[in-house]
């Protein structure tokens, strides 16, 4: 049974204006594609995700094993700290609460350090990653994630800016500290909400 699950915002979902966080604009069709590495080729029969670190049961799925995983998909706005919103997007793949309930989750765990297969990484509070609110992904609107937006899987996390969201993900690891990631070791925010406009170092 797959779970559909509308979009995490903390706001009022009316339409129009309220729906883009300050400072961003509707991208409409379009969806711009911004990385800071060559986009890689990843087969997905070598392919692996693993999350580990501060959990009970460290756990590695390939392929065929996280598709065999209930499904869940996500409807909804990202952002980009570029300024771009997409309204109405819609991803499948996973829940990161399903992950975590194979795994399990030890008490001091408090952040996670999300790794790509570039090496790509980036830091988020343990509660943004978990109720609901991420997921990884495979599809895009009904079709296979393309190389260039991420795919075989990127991280999903639309509540707060795209670059959270890391593309090509290969790990999740739990720890019971944060550490800055690739983006937020260059000036950009540890967090990344953007309807507090969280978009770089010293930003509230």
């Amino acid at each position: 049974m797959m779970a559909v699950t509308r979009g995490f915002t903390g706001r009022p979902r009316r339409g129009g204006d309220d729906r883009l966080p300050p400072g961003q604009y509707d991208t409409g069709a379009g969806w711009p594609t911004l990385t800071a590495e060559l986009t890689p080729q990843v087969d997905v029969d070598t392919w692996t995700m693993t999350v580990d670190g501060l959990v009970d049961t460290p756990t590695t799925w390939d392929w065929r094993g996280i598709h065999a995983l209930p499904g869940s998909s996500y409807f909804g706005d990202i952002h980009c700290v570029t300024t771009w919103t997409k309204f109405d997007t819609t991803f499948t793949g996973v829940s990161v609460d399903t992950l975590l309930e194979t795994t399990g989750v030890r008490p001091e765990a408090t952040h996670v350090f999300a790794t790509a297969t570039t090496g790509y990484t980036t830091n988020l509070p343990l509660a943004d990653i978990t109720g609901g609110k991420a997921w990884l992904v495979w599809e895009f609107d009904g079709k296979p994630l393309t190389p260039e937006h991420g795919g075989p899987v990127r991280l999903l996390v639309p509540h707060l800016y795209f670059w959270k969201s890391a593309k090509w993900i290969t790990r999740i690891e739990l720890r019971d500290h944060d550490e800055q990631g690739f983006w937020e070791r260059n000036g950009y925010h540890d967090r990344g909400d953007p309807w507090l406009e969280q978009r770089y170092q010293g930003d509230a």
